[in-house]
């Protein structure tokens, strides 16, 4: 009983609360207004990493998220320091990623009226409250514990999504009781219900043309969905998000492909479409969603999928993991697996069509990629940025299997997110080996981490397509007709730059230079930022 009625500050509080839900690693930086939080962090075993800015600690959060499956956790300070996190919240909410970002708030007795304290804004809540699935102000350091319990809840139950919890400044100091530690219920995944089970089984045994796309919900039923693919020789297409949940080398796989024209005809022509945890949206589509001849079958978490973009026929609403074994199970009682001969020869015809479609403009990149992928184990973890080397290059260019992982800022499509992320899930997978792909601008949004690469002597290869400026942007006003304005950057010396951080630099010209550059990079301590002029790309 002693423990129900110990008083703890606010900070201490939290932390505690974070320690109790499994948190052993925090991104953030620290300010006047948290200094309560960073008190306690190694005595309850909670690592930091300190990134240069607070997007980045965002952005590094997320990636721990994504390789690990458990919340990443970023601590901010009050005012402009929250703002700066919102871009990274932001893309962890367009993408499903459970990050919880911490920050102090203005006191609990605030006046209404300005007043001029440091960091003072009108409302953080209701700021986060727009970007995050919900923000929460406690008002007693009893209701901190209350506050994570309520946010490891929804990572666990719902949609995962990022939540920001703000505690008042004057709480974080304050000593209260702080009640009994709560932690979120352990619940069971969540199934569909059975009779929507039964239709979407007999619906998939009849099928001649059945197709898959999965996304990044789809993630923990990796398996199951390879197996479903085998079992009926559909064809499997993924979103970025979902990149190698089947092996991108496997017979029936179409990579990361829903953009190409000829993928879509394919995905038109299915009888029977079984999507797993994806929104089917126009950022995995590139275009509207294509009208399907055939029958729609949506697997997600999220109810409300079912009837965005495209609506599902069937709607299995559940857990991927849980609803895809179930689904299969039924589908056991069909009488002998499909023939994958057919499907095999098909998913080659459209493969050989969608790179067609882009040979001339992805060759550029494509000995490069092919250079990378020699280099890298299997289990390698890639991160990438915004970029035309990475949305037209790496992701349909650069297999991975269900061993690797792929982190991409679809969506929300924010830049800087390649090296940070590159930080985040280095620190969560030490003994992996873990590479940087960009563009020179969208790594000068965030080429201060360098610095936090280089003090924790990561090894950490950053590759660099370097064409000047904004690619993108450059070759749409050309594109509509007009004179290209502020998308030509004067060169920086990229290589020069990491160096003057701490780290090394170099620029490879050929595909084989870049590969003994990043042989050397994975076996050295601290970043190595190789830049690949575009003229040589």
């Amino acid at each position: 009983m002693a423990h129900e009625t110990q008083t703890s500050t606010g900070g201490e509080a939290l932390v505690r609360a974070l320690a109790a839900h499994g948190v052993s690693t925090a991104f953030g930086i620290p300010g006047t207004h948290n200094l309560e939080i960073y008190r306690h962090l190694a005595a309850y075993g909670i690592t930091h990493v300190a990134p240069r800015h607070e997007q980045g600690a965002g952005y590094a959060a997320d990636a721990y998220a994504r390789v690990t499956g458990d919340p990443g956790v970023a601590i901010t300070t009050t005012g402009p320091a929250l703002l700066n996190i919102a871009a990274a919240v932001g893309q962890a909410y367009s993408d499903s990623v459970p990050l919880l970002v911490v920050s102090p708030g203005m006191p609990l007795r605030h006046p209404r009226q300005s007043t001029g304290l440091l960091h003072e804004m009108r409302s953080q809540t209701e700021a986060l409250r727009n970007v995050a699935a919900f923000s929460h102000r406690v008002s007693s350091v009893e209701e901190i514990g209350a506050a994570v319990a309520r946010a490891f809840s929804l990572f666990r139950t719902e949609r995962p999504r990022p939540v920001h919890i703000e505690v008042p400044l004057d709480l974080l100091e304050a000593a209260e009781p702080a009640g009994p530690v709560r932690l979120a219920p352990a619940v069971a995944p969540r199934v569909a219900d059975g009779a929507s089970l039964d239709a979407a089984a007999a619906l998939l045994a009849g099928a001649v043309r059945p197709g898959l796309v999965l996304g990044g919900g789809a993630r923990g039923a990796a398996e199951q969905c390879r197996l479903l693919a085998e079992q009926l020789g559909a064809p499997v297409a993924t979103t970025a998000n979902g990149k190698g949940i089947v092996d991108e080398r496997h017979p029936l796989s179409l990579g990361v492909s829903l953009h190409s024209p000829a993928v879509q005809k394919w995905l038109a022509d299915r009888d029977v479409v079984l999507a797993v945890g994806t929104e089917l949206a126009e950022s995995d589509l590139w275009s509207a969603p294509p009208a399907l001849d055939g029958r729609l079958v949506r697997v997600d978490v999220d109810p409300a999928q079912m009837y965005a973009g495209l609506p599902a026929d069937i709607a299995l609403v559940g857990d991927a993991g849980a609803t895809m074994t179930a689904l299969r199970e039924r589908l056991a009682k069909v009488p002998g697996p499909a023939s994958t001969d057919e499907a095999t020869r098909t998913t080659a015809t459209v493969r050989t069509a969608r790179d067609d479609e882009t040979r001339a403009r992805d060759a550029r990149w494509v000995p490069y990629l092919e250079a990378i992928r020699s280099v890298l184990a299997a289990d390698a973890v890639l991160t990438s940025d915004s970029a035309q080397c990475c949305y037209y290059g790496a992701i349909p260019h650069l297999p991975v299997g269900p061993e690797g992982r792929y982190l991409h800022p679809t969506g929300f499509g924010t830049l800087g997110y390649a090296l940070p992320a590159a930080i985040g899930a280095k620190a969560a997978c030490p003994d992996r080996q873990v590479i940087a792909l960009s563009g020179d601008g969208g790594l000068q949004f965030s080429a201060q981490e360098l610095a936090t690469a280089a003090q924790l002597q990561l090894p950490l290869p950053v590759v660099v397509f370097d064409n000047g400026g904004y690619g993108e942007i450059r070759d749409e006003m050309v594109a509509r007709g007009d004179t290209p304005e502020a998308v030509d950057h004067a060169r920086v010396d990229l290589p020069g730059l990491a160096r003057a951080f701490g780290g090394r630099g170099a620029v490879a010209h050929s595909p084989g230079e870049l590969a003994a550059l990043l042989t050397r990079a994975l076996a050295t301590p601290g970043p190595t930022l190789i830049t690949v002029p575009e003229e040589t790309a």
